[in-house]
């Protein structure tokens, strides 16, 4: 039984994402590794590599969203994920593109907001409170958290004072 803020009655939106994550995934195979309910329109490669908080369900059932997790993701407590952004632990291999490189992990600190169309690429670490903003592509870490960054490649443009 899910214990979440996401299934706290029998009509609650997690138990709508959970049926519907069953139908997709043990029916039709969608994201079938998955312990968790995946919207059919996300892409989950290698579940078992991602960590995240229960309460945080919410961030699978947006559409377009691919987590590519051949090496490990974190994603801290609070975090929210917006659609169609990619976080991705593995480039291909430049002489071999049927090939990926090593994979490197992506972190994502607690209470952080990662906008729309954003790219988190290998090795990645967000610290706690990083905004992204939409459509940027990360490609250095920001470990102190607490600031907004945004384009491509991602910067700081404003720190958050706490």
């Amino acid at each position: 039984m899910y214990k979440s803020v996401w299934f706290s009655g029998l009509s609650s939106l997690g138990w709508e994402w959970a049926t519907k994550g069953l139908l997709h995934q043990k029916l039709f195979g969608a994201n079938s590794g998955a312990w968790w309910p995946v919207a059919r329109f996300q892409k989950v490669v290698n579940p078992d590599n991602i960590s995240f908080h229960v309460d945080d369900i919410n961030n699978f059932q947006m559409s377009g969203t691919y987590f590519q997790a051949i090496g490990a993701i974190s994603v801290g407590k609070g975090t929210y994920i917006a659609q169609n952004v990619g976080i991705i632990t593995a480039n291909h291999d430049l002489l071999n593109l049927d090939r990926h490189s090593e994979a490197k992990p992506v972190s994502i600190g607690e209470r952080c907001w990662i906008g729309m169309n954003s790219v988190i690429l290998p090795g990645v670490t967000l610290g706690p409170v990083t905004v992204v903003g939409a459509g940027s592509v990360v490609t250095k870490s920001f470990p102190e958290g607490y600031c907004v960054i945004a384009g491509n490649p991602a910067r700081i443009v404003r720190r958050i004072s706490v």
